[in-house]
């Protein structure tokens, strides 16, 4: 166990601190997070993991839908205006799944901002997940916090050239990577792939690398905490979203108040010191550039690092974990209340502490069941609704869909035998990748018929139709009604659309237009 002044002092600057903030159109002072090490830097190695093997490897999952469909298992199929997921097929007239999953999303976000502070920005944000990568590359090329200071710092130099140019050349890779990778979700993956790189692909294609390549190089290599600071919209939303119960990054200056570098000397003149030892740790692996001990601060993604700095650091001197935490305000509030006898003292570390320096047991601590509130349930509840009605919808939706158009021009037409004519657009929808034949019928309307143009069919009051997989079909129908049935005026029925291969059916309103309106 290290002595509390034999701890290194890191000499860190916090460059986004509250009390020194730039003006918004000030130089950016550039930041050098050192490599941390914990449990929550072990989580988000694990995060970085999963979320990039999403990103980078669900365009080549195959899932067999048939040989009229395509078999990728992710893919936005703009050609054909098809969006498939898995086993889920969507249409653009289906496109409030879509809508749903976004509401989902929102709040998703909101649900997790009220219970665990920004975790979205600290582990899942592909801005963190980008910057997180890119800084592996810097550290492997330059070195960590102190070697990459002093390269920055170095006169130019053949080597110092030579470490630019490789870690550029491997960010510009990434970010090529990252852009191809986008492309690959709107066609079939192997096929563009080839095409992409022999340069036979469509130019829209090659921009959209262009453009994907240019933001993941310039926010991930270049901007970084600048993105989070200056241009998300989140930090700033957020405070509407946390309370008192919510859980966020916390530097408990209850225990760790009044720091001290030299406990030693501290003691032996008489001082009370906290434990604190102004190593600036928390600082020096900073993604942001902020020191957490400043208290809450806009710039703060709670990614956690600094609990990691901090807990090696107390462990070390034989102290306590959670100088640095995640804590309620309401946790904390109590424990200022009793570090500072209910505000009418200064803090001070003996009140905290048992005389064998244990904490004393009226500290409060964070327990799980403070996620569980009216808030958090109302959010949850929401989000629920909304994916089980999406769940039912999608479950009893049919896969067969029809249209009617009704003629304009001329509206109706007067046969040689006294009977009228009326004209319908049909079109007939399939949405399976399945060939499937389907019945028109007419409902309602009695003593009509109908005849299908394109069949060329004898009339009657039922037909049957062939559709192809995942197509439309459109029919050119003529409906007549002799003329004592025309003689009661206009009248609704319906055209009804059955699949001769299960139950599905599908019905559309239309209206007979006779001379009698």
């Amino acid at each position: 166990m290290l002595d509390q002044n034999e701890v290194e002092r890191l000499e860190a600057e916090a460059v986004n601190a509250a009390a020194v903030r730039q003006p918004l159109y000030a130089p950016r002072k550039k930041i050098f997070p050192k490599r941390a090490s914990g449990n929550f830097r072990r989580f988000k190695w694990v995060v970085m993991a999963i979320t990039l093997g999403i990103y980078y490897l669900t365009p080549w999952i195959r899932w067999d839908r048939g040989e009229f469909a395509p078999d990728q298992a992710v893919l936005v199929d703009l050609a054909n205006r098809r969006f498939y997921f898995f086993f889920i097929e969507i249409w653009p007239q289906e496109f409030f799944y879509v809508a749903g999953l976004l509401v989902m999303a929102g709040l998703g976000l909101f649900l997790v901002t009220s219970t665990v502070g920004r975790a979205w920005c600290g582990y899942t944000c592909p801005q963190t997940v980008w910057v997180d990568l890119f800084l592996v590359v810097e550290r492997a090329i330059e070195g960590d916090r102190n070697a990459r200071i002093k390269l920055d710092n170095a006169s130019w130099s053949a080597g110092k050239l030579a470490k630019r140019v490789v870690k550029h050349t491997t960010w510009l890779a990434i970010a090529v990577a990252t852009g191809g990778a986008w492309i690959f979700y709107f066609a079939d993956a192997p096929t563009l792939l080839v095409d992409f790189v022999t340069g036979h692909a469509v130019p829209e294609a090659y921009i959209t690398v262009a453009v994907l390549t240019a933001t993941t190089y310039v926010f991930g290599g270049l901007m970084r905490e600048q993105v989070c600071t200056y241009m998300c919209p989140w930090p700033r939303i957020q405070a509407a979203m946390l309370d008192e119960n919510s859980l966020t990054v916390t530097y408990n200056d209850w225990r760790g108040e009044p720091r001290s570098r030299h406990a030693k000397k501290a003691a032996a003149e008489g001082k009370i010191i906290g434990d604190c030892v102004d190593c600036n740790a928390c600082v020096a692996v900073c993604p942001m550039g902020i020191d957490i001990r400043d208290g809450q601060q806009l710039e703060c993604i709670t990614c956690a690092l600094c609990i990691d700095a901090c807990d090696n650091v107390m462990d070390k001197i034989g102290k306590e974990r959670g100088l640095i935490s995640y804590a309620t305000l309401s946790d904390y509030n109590a424990n200022m209340a009793i570090a500072t006898d209910g505000g009418a003292a200064a803090i001070s570390p003996d009140r905290v502490r048992n005389d064998d320096g244990s904490l004393v047991g009226t500290i409060a601590h964070f327990h799980v069941r403070k996620i569980f509130r009216p808030r958090t349930f109302v959010y949850f509840g929401a989000w629920a609704a909304v994916g089980l009605v999406m769940l039912y919808a999608l479950l009893v939706r049919d896969r067969i869909d029809i249209n009617v158009l009704h003629d304009r021009n001329p509206q109706f037409v007067l046969l040689s035998d006294g009977s009228i004519r009326n004209g319908y657009t049909v079109k007939l929808l399939n949405m399976v990748p399945q060939q499937r034949i389907f019945t028109l019928e007419l409902d309602g309307l009695p003593g009509g018929y109908m005849t299908i143009a394109e069949t060329g069919a004898p009339e009657s009051r039922v037909a049957t139709v062939g559709v192809e997989p995942d197509r439309l079909r459109t029919l050119k129908v003529f409906v007549r009604l002799p003329a004592e049935a025309a003689a009661q005026g206009n009248q609704d029925f319906s055209f009804v659309v059955k699949d001769t291969g299960s139950s599905e059916t599908d019905r559309y309103e239309a209206t007979f237009v006779t001379p009698e309106n």
